[in-house]
This record gives C-alpha cells, sequence and structure tokens, in this order.
C-alpha cells in the first residue's frame, strides 16, 4: 500500500508531500491542473526513463520518493531475489541530477531502473483505458483462474518442479550426447588404455635401464679397468696392498715411541683397512662383468617401447605416461559405466514427471471449477456496469506437454452481444468494454488474492448516468480489500472515496506550479458541485453534492 509520495523538483511541481490511506482514495482536477504529472513522478519511481525535462528548475535536482506499507504482501522473497533489504515500510527513492544522470535507491541501498521494475508490478497498478492489453495476456488470464482456484501454491509448487524437470532432461541430453562422443572414441581409447596397462611402467624404471643398457654398451672397457685396477692394488711386487701392508709393519715397530707415530700408524691401518674394503668390492664386480647380448636386446626392446608410447602420446616422461594412463582408465570407466547413469537419470526424471502429472491434473481439475464461477462473477459485474448481454467462453483443454502453467489450453474467448461471435477480447470489445471488463476482473481477484495498490486514471472515460454509479460501487467494494486510487472526473465516483484529493494549479513567483491537497468535509462539497454543475455552481449543485456524499 502506497503511504506517502513526495515530489520535489519535478515538471510544475517545486514541493509536494502527501500521505495516503487504506480504502478508495479520490484524486480530482481541471484537465491540465497536473493529475497526469503525479502519474508521471510515480511512473519516475517505479523505474521509467527520465530526462532533463522532468526537472522543473535544472539547476536543482529532481527526488521522488514513495513510502509502501508492504507487510503481508508474502514479497520476502522477492526482494531476496532481487538482493535487496526487506522492510514492512520500504521506502523508494529516485534522483534526476541536473547532469541528466539518474540514481534509485531501495531502503537507501543503490538500485538499478530494472530492480524498480521488477518491484512496480508487486507494488503499484497504474491503470487507464490505454492499459488493458493486459486482458489479452494468456499469463494474466491463467492467473485470473488460479486466483479463484486458489492455484496459487499449487502451481509455484508446479513451477519449482517444471524447473527441475527441464534441469534433468538437460542433463540427460548431455549425459546423452558424452556418452554417444565417447563410445565413437570408446575402442581406441581401450586400445590406449590396454598397451599402457599391459606396459606396467615404474617410475624410475626409464633412468635405470638407460643407465644399465649404458654399462653394458661399455663392457670391454669396463672390464679393462677393473682388471687393471685389481693388479694395480694386489700385485705382490708392485701393488698398492703390498706397499701398503709394508708401510703399515714399518710404521707399527715406532708407533711405541711417541704418540704422533702412534696417531700415524692408526690412520695407515685405517687407509689399508678401506683398501681391503676396495678390492673386495673391484673382485666382485669384476666377477660380475659378463657380457650377454640377449640383456642389451631386452634393455634395448623395452626402452624402445617407452620410447615409442612417449613419442605416440608427445610426453617425454614415465610419469606423464602414467597421468594419461589414469585419464584413459577414466574415460573407458564412465563408457562401461554410462548406460547405467543413464538409466539412473531417466528414473529421476520419470519420477519428477510423475508428480508433475498429478500437480498439473490437481490445478486443471481447479480450473474447471473456477471457471462456471468466474464466468458468473464477471457477467453479473458487467452486467451492473450496462454490459447486460456480455458473455465469456472460458475453456481449458488437455495439452500433452508441460508448459509453465500446467498441461492445460486455455481458450478466454468474448461476446458483447447476444447471439454474436465468441472471439479474442482485444479484437471484438471496444476500448471502454476493456476497461469495465478490466475493473469486473481485478474487483473479482481482489476479494482472492492480494493486490497491489491500483491507480485507475480515468477509466470512466465515456460513462455516466447509472453505470456511474455501479462503477463507483464496484471500486468501494475493491477498496474493502486494497488499496484503491482513482483519478476521475465523475462526481457520482469521486463521492464514494474515504479521502479525496484535489490537484489544482497555482503560481509561485510568477511560475506555474500543480500541487495536491487533501480536502475536507466543506471542501469536498464544494469540489464535487463543482463538478456537478462548473464553477459557479448553484445551492441545488451543493444539495445534490451533500446528497451524494452521504
Amino acid at each position: 500500500m502506497l503511504t506517502h509520495l513526495s515530489i520535489h523538483n519535478y515538471a510544475l511541481i517545486n514541493q509536494l508531500s502527501i500521505d495516503f490511506t487504506k480504502g478508495l482514495s479520490i484524486i480530482t482536477g481541471e484537465t491540465g491542473a497536473g493529475k497526469s504529472i503525479l502519474l508521471g513522478a510515480l511512473g519516475l519511481v517505479m523505474g521509467n526513463r527520465a530526462d532533463l525535462t522532468s526537472l522543473k528548475d535544472t539547476e536543482k535536482k529532481c527526488v521522488i520518493e514513495a513510502q509502501f506499507s508492504i507487510k503481508g504482501y508474502g514479497l520476502q522473497e522477492a526482494f531476496e531475489e532481487l538482493d535487496v533489504d526487506y522492510e514492512e515500510q520500504t521506502i523508494i527513492r529516485r534522483e534526476i541530477l541536473p547532469s541528466g544522470k539518474s540514481r534509485a535507491f531501495v531502503n537507501d541501498t543503490p538500485v538499478t531502473l530494472s530492480v524498480l521494475s521488477a518491484l512496480k508490478t508487486k507494488l503499484i497498478d497504474i491503470h487507464s483505458q490505454h492499459q488493458t492489453l493486459q486482458l489479452s495476456d494468456v499469463e494474466f488470464q491463467y492467473a485470473i483462474l488460479d486466483a479463484l482456484a486458489k492455484n496459487q501454491a499449487k502451481v509455484a509448487s508446479y513451477r519449482r518442479g517444471l524447473k527441475k524437470y527441464n534441469s534433468l532432461k538437460r542433463e540427460l541430453k548431455e549425459m546423452q550426447e558424452d556418452a554417444q562422443k565417447s563410445t565413437e572414441q570408446y575402442e581406441y581409447n581401450l586400445h590406449l588404455f590396454n598397451e599402457l596397462e599391459e606396459v606396467k611402467l615404474q617410475v624410475g624404471e626409464q633412468e635405470t635401464l638407460e643407465e644399465k643398457l649404458e654399462k653394458l654398451n661399455n663392457i670391454e672397457e669396463i672390464k679393462q679397468n677393473l682388471s687393471e685396477s685389481l693388479q694395480l692394488v694386489i700385485s705382490e711386487e708392485i701393488g698398492i696392498q703390498t706397499q701398503l701392508n709394508s708401510l703399515e709393519n714399518r710404521l707399527q715397530k715406532i708407533s711405541s715411541y711417541s704418540k704422533e707415530y702412534e696417531e700415524l700408524h692408526a690412520r695407515i691401518t685405517s687407509v689399508k683397512i678401506e683398501l681391503d674394503d676396495i678390492v673386495s668390492e673391484l673382485e666382485e664386480e669384476n666377477e660380475k662383468v659378463d657380457f650377454n647380448p640377449y640383456e642389451i636386446e631386452e634393455l634395448n626392446d623395452r626402452l624402445q617401447l617407452i620410447y615409442n608410447l612417449q613419442k605416440k602420446h608427445t610426453v617425454s616422461t614415465i610419469e606423464e605416461l602414467q597421468h594419461i594412463h589414469a585419464e584413459l582408465a577414466e574415460k573407458v570407466a564412465q563408457v562401461e559405466g554410462a548406460g547405467e547413469q543413464i538409466a539412473k537419470k531417466e528414473a529421476e526424471i520419470k519420477e519428477v514427471e510423475g508428480k508433475l502429472d498429478e500437480l498439473a491434473g490437481t490445478i486443471t481439475a481447479g480450473r474447471q471449477k473456477a471457471i462456471p464461477v468466474l464466468q458468473k462473477d464477471l457477467m453479473y459485474l458487467l452486467s451492473e456496469l450496462g454490459m447486460s448481454n456480455a458473455q465469456f467462453l472460458i475453456e481449458v483443454t488437455p495439452n500433452e506437454h508441460f508448459t509453465t502453467n500446467g498441461k492445460d489450453e486455455l481458450t478466454f474467448l468474448f461476446s458483447a452481444n447476444k447471439g454474436g461471435n465468441f472471439g479474442e477480447l482485444k479484437k471484438v470489445a471496444s476500448g471502454g468494454e476493456l476497461s469495465r471488463i478490466m475493473l469486473s476482473i481485478k474487483n473479482i481477484l481482489s476479494k482472492n488474492i492480494q493486490l497491489p495498490t491500483i491507480i485507475f486514471d480515468e477509466i470512466d472515460t465515456g460513462v455516466s448516468g447509472e453505470v456511474s454509479n455501479k462503477i463507483a460501487a464496484i471500486m468501494n467494494d475493491m477498496g474493502s480489500n486494497m488499496q484503491v486510487i482513482t483519478i476521475t472526473h465523475l462526481p457520482q465516483i469521486a463521492s464514494r472515496g474515504q479521502q479525496h484529493y484535489k490537484v489544482y494549479k497555482g503560481e509561485e513567483n510568477g511560475v506555474t506550479t500543480s500541487n495536491l491537497k487533501l480536502l475536507t468535509y466543506d471542501e469536498r462539497v464544494a469540489e464535487i458541485a463543482e463538478m456537478l454543475s462548473g464553477k459557479d455552481f448553484s445551492e441545488s449543485a451543493l444539495l445534490h453534492a451533500k446528497e451524494l456524499l452521504n
């Protein structure tokens, strides 16, 4: 509900601040007084585009602020989706700077115009004779029917299920496409996998093989040098071992004469022990050296296999080959397990599909029950509004496919005359008829769902007499369930409001301005009398105005 509106430096308005209350509020004023300016200001604060022509004084910024009481509207989730702080008393502010730049705020948080536009449909509905195209919108027609059928929660649940269903179907399609691509490469990947699996590569194996092969390829040189080394060490005449034994004996003879000789003897003994160790290993290595052409061949074959695999997979290490081996194993396993995964996904889709079918059936049943009620209520209200021959043909027929509105096809046709052909509303109904149909529908909706504030902008144009009284009664009836603001030129409607505001022109410092004020009872009487008979109204006009108000 709109509770407060303030406008600063907009069009013909210098400064305006006005409070609104629940129920039916009336706005009247002479043509050109500024009623459209008010709607323009509301449009700006709800996200309409703006330019410098909006500024009354182009050297100052324009500020429009609207406060809404939204407790009970169930808008917490919508605010979360828009990433805006939810407040039961929500303030929306729009600023247009002299530079032409525009800024918007919701509860003092900067937002984009798209956020304001998203909130607009939930907070305010400005309705004029030119804004009845919504009646031909299928989504709006479903919303009307579902409001009467109390289907809103079911439809919301259905749409959540449909979102999941479509997501699962996309996942299944991707799985099937991946499986198809993988299957096409399966044989080749399996061949590569088996090839690497059979080789059973070990980390460090390549380096070990290359070292062994290097040794075997130089076996003669190794054998010769080992043999000569042994000869140098163990020869009885000139061998290092013999000489070292002799040196040890000589130092042993004098080791007792001083600490220094004793240390020298000990060091030579240590060297001799180390040399004996070396001799032992030389003999062992010399005995092991043996030329084996078969071993060289095996080593060459193994290394060549490794080199070939590395070249084939464009890598240079065994670790990289092992990584490729693991990837191939995963690809092969995916193909071999794809059938099972696809079957699981199909079963999940089938389960969700069953629940959707059941829920869609419940929604359809509710709509079928609501259709006679809607047709009856519409025809009654339109009869009251002077369209006694109006008829509606509303049907829901089964649809094989899931849509956002269930598994129904909705037909919403209208005929204004007895025996006339049914057709789409926008094709067979006049502007005045569309306005009265929309008023009737909004009246029905106000009794079944929480509607945003609705502003009727002179939808009573071209209406007079008893019909205007009926329009007034319907608006007043709507005001018992929601906030209704009506801009009107008819005294019959103006007299029915709980609050009456007047838009009027004034002058400040030689400049024309527009203003809005809440009328007192006496001011209302005078305003309605003027609407009845003009500015120079008579005493009888005053009496008639009082009668209307009472």
